[in-house]
């Protein structure tokens, strides 16, 4: 059994928070997911169409997000929250990429909904992860570069678990160790927003809509919700 935390430091400062974690097992990733590739071509089919567009830095889901990057001391326009690198990606170019059929649903419910999404491949996580204050000694090796090891600024947020650091500034980018591929059969998926009053709902009809493309494709799935007032689950 894996912990799911939020470090107090963290919840005081950000205390509308609220985290949907989506946990998959027996996933397979190895057959056709139609409804996830539904889901994709949708969003780009609407785009183009000039029916909806991805949320941007004027949108308050994002704003919020680059508020809290400024506020441990990451340039937001630099390097951006991944919900609003994906959405201009798409914007760009008119298209998603396709990486897996897990990664593609939650990148689908991430930019269709304007929320941060990310996984990680429970298999590979050590002992507990946490949202918390980095103190600068952790270590981080960034997806796609595993001979890269970065050291996260002190008082950056980040996911860790006892080995190393899972996603720099807070959910920018996620670590090589973790990554979701087509052979990850435990999965926990994580949906953010900073403000529950005002997105709580969106954040829960997200997690649903992620929840609904792994049923196929999973034994079993659970959704837990992480809060400054509930700041644990057990995965």
């Amino acid at each position: 059994m894996t912990a799911f935390r939020i470090s107090p430091d963290v919840a005081a400062a950000f205390p509308d928070t609220l985290i949907a974690v989506v946990t998959a097992t027996g996933l397979n990733g190895r057959e056709p997911w139609p409804h996830t590739t539904a889901a994709v071509e949708g969003l780009e089919q609407d785009l183009a169409a000039g029916t909806w567009s991805p949320a941007d830095e004027s949108d308050p889901r994002i704003e919020a997000w680059h508020t809290a990057y400024r506020s441990f001391g990451t340039n937001p326009r630099r390097i951006r929250p991944s919900v609003d690198a994906l959405g201009r990606r798409l914007a760009k170019r008119g298209t998603l990429p396709r990486i897996s059929p897990a990664v593609d649903s939650y990148n689908a419910v991430s930019v269709r909904h304007g929320l941060p999404a990310g996984a990680f491949d429970l298999d590979h996580v050590t002992g507990d992860i946490e949202i918390r204050y980095a103190d600068g000694t952790e270590t981080f090796t960034p997806l796609g570069e595993p001979d890269t090891v970065e050291n996260p600024k002190p008082g950056e947020i980040v996911y860790t678990d006892t080995t190393d650091v899972l996603t720099r500034h807070w959910n920018h980018r996620d670590a090589h160790r973790t990554r979701v591929t087509e052979d990850s059969t435990h999965v926990a998926f994580v949906l953010e927003t900073l403000h529950a009053t005002r997105n709580g709902h969106l954040l829960t009809i997200a997690a649903d809509a992620l929840q609904d493309l792994l049923t196929e494709h999973s034994a079993q799935s659970t959704v837990h919700y992480l809060s400054p007032a509930h700041p644990q689950a057990t995965l």
